[in-house]
């Protein structure tokens, strides 16, 4: 049984306490946004200083990584931590591309932090990738799950 509530305090409160910057990505910031989908995991993009920060700390719950990850989608350096069943994808924002199905060439994901939008989430303040960033990018990425976060995203703007 997945606790994603007590995952996400648990990765924030390390995360606060090293003071690494971060922005919740993917599913959980769609969901931020006005999708409505059964959540997969939480994304979480960091500085690639921050990625290294947080390794000692979740050393035991490492289920993959820190490693390079490469699939039709992806190409970037992740760790994936397991904690109170939720996993818990985390990069360094600088070091990520994405395959963009329309030109079908891989482009290099946003790297600035400082655009993240920061709202209340889980009874927490948060920061978000930026809505336009988000929708962009899973646009270009094409994947049927990325189509319905944009959709649903669409339909909370009221577009």
């Amino acid at each position: 049984m997945r606790h994603t509530e007590t995952a996400l305090k648990w990765i924030v409160g390390i995360l606060n306490e090293l003071k690494v910057p971060f922005e919740i990505d993917g599913g959980m910031a769609a969901e931020a946004y006005g999708a409505k989908r059964e959540l997969a995991d939480i994304d979480i993009n960091v500085t690639e200083e921050g990625f290294y920060k947080i390794v000692p700390l979740v050393k035991e719950y490492l289920h993959f990584g820190p490693a390079w990850y490469r699939d039709e989608h992806w190409e970037l350096l992740m760790m994936t931590v397991k904690y109170a069943g939720q996993n818990i994808d985390i990069s360094p924002v600088e070091q990520m591309k994405y395959f963009d199905e329309a030109s079908n060439q891989w482009i290099e994901f946003p790297a600035d932090l400082s655009q993240a939008r920061t709202m209340e989430w889980m009874g927490m303040q948060l920061p978000f990738i930026n809505e336009v960033k988000l929708m962009i990018y899973k646009q270009q990425l094409g994947r049927g799950v990325d189509k319905k976060d944009v959709q649903g995203m669409l339909r909370q703007l009221d577009f």
